[in-house]
């Protein structure tokens, strides 16, 4: 097969315009493939307007990035609704680039405009039927929901649409559920319509803990997330062995490029270690904001550690 490739996916977080363009310039010096770009969480964070983000795609083409512009994943007034709109329409596709649908909305824009299109991880696509449906509409490239596990994706990849590429989700927090309430607000004593944009105080979001003092989950506004951070570093081979086109990286404020280097050098297969440089797994580690896991992908519970669960399968 060939080789996989690397995505970045969309900011999840809110952050300044100033955090974003430096983030970005960072980032196109990474040897990440595929970039995906826009708001999906909420739309009253306009840090960069629709302008700005062509013109940030653009710039970041010329870097010989592809560029995906992404959509919202939950719609929650006619205002999102225009901006959806508008982004699937014809100005979008003018400037080249294909669009990332992150709820059904997208996606009937999408086909009966009669453009190609790709799924992040909030399209729910369970089983072959509905991946062979989405194919029909336009689908080029899907991304496994993140509940399933790989011998799921096993029974999927086994009746994969010819053309369609499949996306991992490989490293960040991983996205549970979205919700019409935003928790920050609601954190803060503050009503959503007046919340004060408090999130930008969280630039990876709202650490809740569990009345033991364990990382439990993660507060984005109206997104939940885990606490842990998914980490599949170490299962590029089953990986490679499913036939996966690429691994999805999600962005944090600290050590996202050395993140995508890690991904880069496993895939590459020419990583040295010695007994004096820790493993890139423990760098890994250390890298991720409250520790990793990786449940979901062996069908266990999504909070399971790495070392937890390989030794519960050892016994």
């Amino acid at each position: 097969m060939a080789n996989m490739k690397l995505s970045l996916a969309p900011i999840s977080y809110f952050w300044t315009k100033e955090q974003i363009l430096a983030f970005y310039d960072e980032i196109a010096e990474t040897p990440v493939d595929i970039i995906y770009l826009g708001e999906t969480i909420c739309s009253k964070r306009r840090s960069l307007n629709y302008q700005d983000w062509i013109n940030l795609a653009k710039k970041l083409r010329d870097k010989g990035k592809e560029v995906v512009l992404s959509t919202m994943t939950l719609l929650e007034a006619e205002s999102d609704l225009k901006t959806l709109q508008r982004l699937c329409s014809e100005q979008g596709f003018e400037q080249g680039f294909m669009i990332e649908a992150n709820d059904f909305a997208a996606i009937d824009q999408l086909a009966e405009a009669g453009k190609p299109f790709v799924t992040g991880p909030s399209i729910n696509i369970y089983n072959s039927h509905s991946l062979s449906f989405l194919a029909k509409q336009g689908l080029k490239r899907w991304t496994l929901s993140v509940e399933l596990s790989k011998d799921v994706l096993k029974l999927l990849q086994a009746e994969r649409p010819e053309g369609v590429e499949t996306e991992v989700f490989v490293w960040g927090r991983i996205p549970l559920a979205y919700s019409a309430r935003c928790f920050t607000a609601r954190a803060h004593n503050l009503p959503k319509d007046n919340c004060q944009y408090r999130c930008i105080n969280d630039p990876d979001g709202l650490l809740l803990k569990t009345r033991e003092d364990e990382a439990f989950l993660c507060i984005n506004g109206i997104q939940t997330q885990s606490a842990l951070s998914c980490n599949l570093l170490d299962e590029i081979p089953s990986l490679r062995a499913l036939d996966v086109d690429v691994l999805r990286i999600s962005p944090q404020s600290h050590f996202t490029p050395q993140i995508i280097e890690a991904f880069h050098q496993r895939l590459q297969e020419n990583l040295t270690i010695t007994n004096n440089d820790p493993s890139l797994t423990e760098k890994a580690e250390k890298w991720a904001n409250s520790g990793s896991c990786n449940g979901y992908w062996h069908g266990g519970s999504g909070m399971d550690k790495i070392s937890e669960h390989l030794q519960a399968q050892q016994n």
